[in-house]
This record gives C-alpha cells, structure tokens and sequence, in this order.
C-alpha cells in the first residue's frame, strides 16, 4: 500500500487554506510510529525548499504539558530568526493512569521518549526544510529534566541546550545508579556519556532568583530547592569540563514566562554562531 505524501508548504499555492496548517502555529500531529506522542510546530511565514535548511529548535513541556503555551513563547523569535520550533507532547498517563512523569525519565519500558523525539525530528524533516543533524533543545520545569537526561545520551544532536529549573537532576556519577547518578546508563541506554561531546555543546541554565521554594513531593527524593539543584549539577558538570552560563531571573518564581527573554537571548547568540558566527566556550566555573 503506497505511503501518503506529506504536504509541504510549497506544494500549495500561498492562497491555499492548507497553508494556515503548514505554517504559523501548526495542529498537532501524530507521530506515524507512535501515535500515543504528537507534536506541534511554529513555522515562519517565508519558509521554503531553498537554501541552507531552517535551524530547529525543540521546546520541552513541562509536567502541565501546556504544549501549545510552550511553543508560542517562540512565535516571534522563529519569524524573526528564520528557525522552525517543534513542541513535542508526551501525555499524562501513556505508562499508567498515574504516570506524570515517564517522559523526564527514559525508563519505561518500552517507552524512550528521547528516540520518540529524534523520531517526530525525521518526520517533521519530511514535510519542512529544516535541519535534522543538530539542534537547540529547551525545557523548563519537568522539561528540563527531560532537556538535560536527553544530553546525557545525545550529545552530539545538540547545538545548544537551555536547561530552566529542572525538579530533579541526574549527576554524572559512575557510582550511583539512574536517574540520580549514570552509573548503569550503558546497560539501559547503551551508551555512557560522552563529557568531551557535552563539553562541545553550549549550556545554559536558566532560574528564577525566587525559585528557592523545597517542594515536598520532589524534597523527599533529593534535598533542597531547585535552585539548590541547579548550583549541584552546574558544579558537577564543570567538574566534568562542561561549560555552562548561568542565568538567575530577577524577581522571577518558577514560572517558564519570566525566564523565557534570558532563553531567547541565549538562543539568538547560538543560532547566529551555527549560522557561521564562531562560538568561545565559556570558562568552566564551580
């Protein structure tokens, strides 16, 4: 049975209604392989077949999954800086009527959301001309776990990463075991990670000052705030020789709208560097 091509853009004439779908904020779409996960798009107005392909930039809910929120914080940076921003959806329940939190951690059997991710990548490759080889990934929240457990095992698909207050961190730690440390990621994962292939991706970790609050329900699995966390993981990763800029939000709570202008600031500077502009690694700190 012949596969149903995807439309494109440029397969429509500008008038077309389709359009209003294929570019601008997009539905969301099933994954073809795995149609429990979907994901939604901005794509500028002027995209098109020709030249060098868009820059992607992939933006990670949190545990609210508010999907369509998360992507248009980007509207107007994606107009203005040409790049293609895909949201992925990883809904509540897909490993139990309880499960909340599968997606941050790659655990599941049967369930990588990190492939899932590299896979609605391909697809969306498929309908819109953007690059698949490297990419800048963001999360907040439950999508900053996601963002910085999806380093570990994927290094070199990153030409950023943007990693805002994650509840819960994983260390490099080859004597504690996943989700706190990496000692068995080579069994669950195959592979370990890669600290010279981190080390060549740019990292930003982004909190609000205020975000110093200890939530119970995370406090009982590791001490302190997230605030607390994000100084931990940024001193284990320079360790480690894994430069990262830190940006404290003044003022800001957890609330992914007050960090999001230190995000587009860091992002703006990573795509004009992939677009030809030499990047300088900040000096590691801890």
């Amino acid at each position: 049975m012949p596969t149903e091509r995807p439309l494109s853009p440029w397969h429509l004439p500008p008038d077309h209604p389709a359009q209003l779908f294929l570019t601008g904020p997009t539905p969301l779409f099933a994954l073809s392989g795995d149609p429990r996960v979907s994901y939604c798009l901005y794509v500028p107005r002027g995209h098109s077949n020709t030249g060098e392909p868009s820059p992607l930039v992939v933006a990670v809910h949190g545990t609210h999954r508010n999907v369509g929120q998360v992507r248009d914080h980007f509207a107007d940076f994606a107009e203005e800086h040409g790049c293609v921003v895909l949201a992925p959806l990883f809904p509540a329940g897909l490993t139990g009527p309880n499960d909340l939190d599968s997606y941050k951690f790659f655990t599941e059997p049967g369930f990588r959301p990190d492939l899932l991710l590299l896979d609605m990548i391909d697809e969306a490759a498929r309908r819109w001309h953007i690059r698949t080889d490297r990419f800048h990934l963001y999360g907040f929240s439950g999508g900053g776990q996601f963002a910085h457990r999806f380093f570990y095992l994927h290094p070199d698909r990153l030409a950023s990463l943007s990693v805002g207050a994650p509840g819960r961190t994983t260390l490099l730690d080859s004597r504690t075991p996943w989700w706190r440390g990496t000692a068995d990621s080579t069994e669950l994962f195959g592979a370990a990670p890669d600290t010279r292939a981190m080390a060549q991706a740019p990292v930003q970790l982004v909190i609000g000052e205020d975000d110093t609050r200890v939530e119970v329900w995370e406090g009982a699995e590791q001490p302190g705030s997230r605030m607390d966390r994000l100084g931990e993981l940024r001193e284990n990763w320079a360790r480690h020789g894994i430069a990262t800029q830190l940006d404290i939000v003044g003022g800001a709570g957890h609330s992914d709208l007050a960090v999001i202008p230190a995000v587009l600031s860091f992002l703006a500077e990573q795509i004009e560097a992939s677009a030809g502009r030499p990047h300088t690694p900040a000096t590691p700190q801890c």
